[in-house]
């Protein structure tokens, strides 16, 4: 049986519509994400880098790269998390973000951590 792999960071998602800084006439639809990063492994971890790719109604992409997350990059110690908000703004009332950070592990292994696609919708626009 193969033997689990001492990192496991857990990445949970809650997206939001900010009415009040759109403009739809526009086509300026801001979102606010809240991320929480947790720590399921056995070591500790340290946060290096994100990259998102988000993605509009109308297939449009932007790629975001940068160092850590608003300025930081959390360590996590096994059972530690860290949560943050930030957002984006799309032309289209309904889009997805996915993407990964890169972390490194206390002994110096690099390993990415996936964030699994999750969607920016103005209200009543999903069925």
């Amino acid at each position: 049986m193969p033997k689990e792999p001492p990192h496991k960071i857990n990445v949970e998602v809650k997206s939001a519509y900010i009415g009040e800084h759109s403009i739809p006439t526009e086509g300026h639809f801001v979102f606010s994400y809240t991320i929480c990063i947790q720590n399921h492994g056995r070591v500790a971890a340290k946060l290096i880098t994100r990259h998102w790719v988000i993605t509009d109604a109308d297939g449009n992409e932007q790629e975001v790269f940068g160092e850590g997350v608003v300025g930081k990059q959390p360590y996590l110690r096994p059972g530690e998390q860290f949560e943050y908000t930030s957002g984006t703004v799309l032309e289209t009332p309904v889009g997805y973000m996915r993407g990964h950070y890169q972390m490194i592990s206390e002994d110096g292994t690099p390993f990415k951590t996936l964030i699994t696609p999750f969607t920016l919708s103005q209200p009543n626009q999903l069925h």
